[in-house]
């Protein structure tokens, strides 16, 4: 597919302003570290499709060893130009020169994640180009990473604005971080309802055929994310004993280092066959409407996307009341909300739905209905152009000497 609305060009390795004919609008950058194609991508790429013809978006990201491509590629075959820093950590200075270079003819900076928004406020300064950083939350999920995460509270402070995916990470923002208030600003994730408008007639059998033959299961339990600590998944764990009677199975989906204590404490609560842990999987869109129920046990959530998409497919929703998820599940409405790391509250939540077919499809409903009136990537877009305009308005950093 070829570029529709980005700026790269290879040969110069700089933003063009040459649009092809149409009289030059805005150019906008979103600066990542992706490795992969999850929940803030797919955030990242959905703004990008609905942001007027007016703003052309390229999307940069560090190396990460090569583990960026996956999602660039993603991102060119939905025809936005993107490319990757030929410098990366420990080269920094090497790597803030490249990207200055790279954003001279830039009208603004989208930064997400700690590693972007540290080098990419110091890049957007040597070329006098506005910075903002979309703060999606911290996971803490090991000694580096919250390394890394205390030195991105300490910094945001100094972006030109504060993009909050929720009301709650705002609050975490404002207290933790010491922005000011006149630099943050709430833009919600969104549903991305077109991709669950058409159900796969194949998704329940693929979800059914995840447990070993033998085991008959007829109602799903699905969960995904990393499989790290804050995402509660050991919580899951201990109520499963009390969810999986001879009907009910639980697929977990995702990668991370917490896998072998998620796979022994499953074996030794003997529930191994009926909670699956098949990896990540790229077809989950179509999956997660083939379940029954979907659960988020977090400790701490940004705007779960995991949350907006099953409620967009219509599955109600038993998560933990953190962060900003009760701003996406209305309690008794669209599905349940329970306090974190109680087994036995997140089983009776789930045994309620499980053992009550109409109030399902009731909460699936409503959780469709909230998607539409609430969160779409139209409201968002609509959002990030005012927030654009603010800052072009604002006068321009001062660029620094490189």
């Amino acid at each position: 597919t070829p570029p529709r609305r980005g700026l790269y060009t290879s040969r110069s390795r700089t933003l063009s302003t040459r649009t092809h004919g149409r009289a030059p609008g805005m150019n906008l950058v979103h600066l990542t570290s992706s490795t992969f194609f999850g929940g803030p991508e797919r955030q990242m790429l959905g703004l990008a499709e609905h942001l007027p013809d007016s703003i052309r978006t390229t999307f940069i990201s560090f190396s990460e060893g090569g583990r960026c491509e996956p999602f660039l590629d993603v991102v060119r075959s939905h025809g936005f130009e993107a490319f990757t820093l030929r410098n990366d950590f420990p080269k920094l200075l090497a790597t803030v020169k490249e990207l200055a270079a790279s954003l001279r003819t830039c009208d603004l900076l989208l930064c997400h994640g700690y590693k972007a928004n540290i080098l990419g406020r110091l890049a957007a300064r040597r070329a006098g180009v506005p910075c903002a950083a979309v703060s999606r939350g911290w996971t803490g999920e090991n000694r580096k990473v919250k390394a890394y995460e205390w030195l991105d509270r300490r910094h945001l402070r100094f972006m030109d604005r504060v993009v909050c995916v929720s009301d709650g990470q705002a609050e975490k923002v404002r207290h933790w971080c010491g922005v000011p208030e006149s630099k943050l600003r709430v833009i919600r994730n969104s549903a991305r309802l077109s991709a669950f408008e058409r159900r796969d007639p194949d998704a329940r059998r693929k979800l059914l055929e995840l447990f070993p033959p033998g085991v008959s299961v007829s109602q799903v339990v699905l969960a995904a994310g990393r499989l790290s600590p804050e995402k509660g998944f050991q919580t899951l764990l201990e109520a499963a004993p009390a969810i999986l009677r001879e009907d009910v199975g639980i697929v977990l989906f995702g990668e991370g280092t917490l896998r072998p204590d998620l796979e022994r404490r499953a074996a030794e609560l003997g529930v191994a066959d009926r909670f699956r842990m098949p990896g990540f999987r790229s077809d989950l869109d179509s999956l997660i409407g083939a379940a029954e129920i979907v659960t988020l046990p977090s400790f701490t959530e940004g705007l779960p996307n995991v949350a907006l998409e099953a409620s967009a497919a219509g599955v109600p929703v038993v998560a933990t009341a953190v962060g900003g998820t009760p701003e996406v599940i209305a309690d008794g409405e669209t599905g349940f909300l329970v306090p974190p790391g109680q087994p036995a509250e997140l089983a009776a939540k789930l045994n309620h739905l499980l053992n009550d077919a109409t109030l399902r499809t009731r909460f699936g409903d409503a959780g469709r209905d909230r998607m539409r009136e609430r969160f779409t990537f139209a409201g968002q877009a609509a959002a990030y152009v005012k927030l654009f305009d603010e800052l072009r308005a604002a006068p321009a950093p001062l660029p620094r000497a490189a």
